[in-house]
């Protein structure tokens, strides 16, 4: 079909404004719900990628603490050694007591890592971020399943009214592709 064939017919076609409207109406639609749909898969990516991200940084922690309460035993025991062997020669005591000092200095940086942002402190407040942000992915979630759902009623709606000729159908499919636009708003900026 050529480009004036095809001019023609939208020539002939175009004395149904209704029609035309609701075809207009119906392409909007179906690009919100386009947009709706990708940012309702980018949020559960996000959230996903997110809770990952959280339970590798609590698995980190856990295992700082797990290496920190090693070292305080082990420090501990060397003191205990060390106050129980009376008759143990001077440089060996140096030696124990260069090591507990050595314990208690990691087991110290384990607490506190600022330079490297490894340390459990630092840890723990990585993981509340990436909890946080989770939870804000999660809850975008359920708008942009709201608006795909409302936008492909709204769109079978103005669908059946051009083939029907029905006017409450395109009223009704009008105001559901609209509360579907508003959600689908809503699921990216979270207004309400």
């Amino acid at each position: 079909m050529e480009a004036q064939e095809t001019a023609e017919m939208i020539g002939h076609q175009g004395g149904d404004k209704s029609k035309n409207r609701t075809a207009l109406t119906i392409s909007v639609f179906a690009m919100v719900l386009a947009m709706a749909s990708l940012g309702g898969s980018n949020a559960m990516k996000e959230a996903t990628h997110q809770n990952i991200l959280a339970a590798n940084t609590y698995s980190f922690y856990q295992a700082k603490a797990i290496r920190q309460t090693s070292l305080k035993i082990a420090a501990t025991d060397l003191e205990i050694q060390l106050l129980s062997a009376v008759a143990m020669p001077a440089s060996t005591k140096e030696v124990i007591q260069k090591k507990i000092d050595d314990y208690k200095k990691t087991s110290d940086r384990y607490e506190s890592e600022p330079e490297t942002k490894e340390g459990k402190k630092e840890l723990l407040v990585r993981a509340k971020e990436h909890e946080k942000n989770r939870d804000h992915a999660m809850r975008q979630d359920p708008w942009f399943d709201y608006a795909e759902g409302m936008l492909q009623i709204a769109i079978v709606l103005l669908s059946v009214s051009i083939l029907g000729s029905i006017p409450a159908l395109f009223v009704v499919g009008t105001l559901l592709g609209f509360l579907g636009t508003l959600s689908t708003l809503n699921g990216f900026f979270l207004l309400f």
